[in-house]
């Protein structure tokens, strides 16, 4: 079963219901296959921008990367998976940064721009992101956490994980838009670009990612993170747009906890870097992070920040 939820739909406060089938495809590493994506040698894989206007620093964190066009081609179906977990401050994507890539979206000439998740609508609604939803015209497709709802997608290269269940909706679009929040989280301490993908993995394959003990104890916590970065090698999103204005750095994933606030919009391909860019942001290490390690393992992205062309500005 989904809900899908337009401008008309939630001023009206009415749902329309459908059944949403399971399609065929690729796995979903083609949303990166973009030809435009290798056009521009000089560009950096990073773009971090600073600045009191949070819609306004992901305008040009974008524009650093080469133009919502190398990403977003014309008439294209674009999913974008943000972070709802909670309405407390600081955990959840940024009303303003949804809402200037929902407006690039458009520039671009994308045919659909569907916000897809298993996350409740009164999630949506609470933390302010159904609103800019429907006010931008684009859709809320909301689905339940029915196994019906979610495809098995094998993973040939995981250690910990040896299938995936992705949500079928994400199989039905050209294009993938990661938009988490980077945060404290209880069990490896960070949430970014990586972790933020189980939210279009099944619940229940999800809980397979925790081990008893999984917030204190060593090996519990290594396979947290090892089933994250197995995840992310059938999944990869065309780009990442990573919402690093104001976050929890304790009581994560939920909240409420103590907030700092970079007012960083931080974009770019490459998980891994861009991870281990947002980690330190608050006082964190990569190399201290098993899932950013683990990520660089599987070949993934760069976790030397060293070795990457990062570009910052504020604005």
């Amino acid at each position: 079963m989904t809900r899908s939820i337009g401008r008309r739909d939630f001023i009206q406060k009415g749902l329309r219901f459908g059944m949403t089938a399971a399609v065929g495809g690729p796995v979903l590493r083609r949303f990166a296959d973009n030809p435009l994506l290798g056009l521009a040698k000089d560009i950096p894989a990073i773009a971090a921008v600073e600045g009191d206007d949070y819609g306004r620093n992901t305008l040009k964190a974008v524009e650093i990367l080469g133009g919502i066009e190398r990403f977003v081609p014309k008439n294209s179906r674009v999913a974008i998976l943000a972070n709802v977990q909670s309405s407390h401050p600081g955990a959840f994507t940024s009303p303003a940064v949804l809402r200037s890539v929902l407006r690039l979206c458009r520039q671009a000439g994308a045919k659909e721009v569907n916000l897809v998740s298993w996350q409740a609508l009164k999630n949506w609604e609470s933390t302010g992101l159904a609103q800019v939803v429907a006010e931008e015209g684009a859709s809320l497709k909301l689905f339940e956490r029915d196994e019906a709802n979610f495809k098995p997608v094998p993973i040939p290269a995981g250690k910990a994980l040896t299938e995936s269940r992705i949500l079928n909706a994400f199989f039905e679009h050209d294009v993938f838009i990661n938009m988490p929040v980077t945060k404290d989280h209880a069990g490896n301490k960070f949430t970014g670009t990586m972790k933020n993908l189980m939210g279009i993995n099944s619940p229940v394959n999800n809980r397979t990612f925790h081990k008893e003990n999984w917030q204190t104890e060593k090996s519990a916590i290594e396979h947290l993170d090892q089933s994250i970065a197995d995840l992310n090698t059938v999944v990869k999103p065309t780009l990442n747009l990573v919402d690093a204005t104001e976050f929890i750095t304790t009581n994560g994933p939920f909240g409420p906890g103590e907030i700092i606030k970079p007012k960083k919009v931080v974009a770019g391909a490459d998980r891994v870097a861009i991870d281990a860019y947002c980690a330190a942001l608050w006082g964190l290490k990569p190399e201290d992070i098993v899932m950013i390690k683990r990520g660089q393992e599987h070949g993934l992205g760069q976790h030397d920040l060293k070795k990457v062309k990062i570009q910052e500005m504020s604005v």
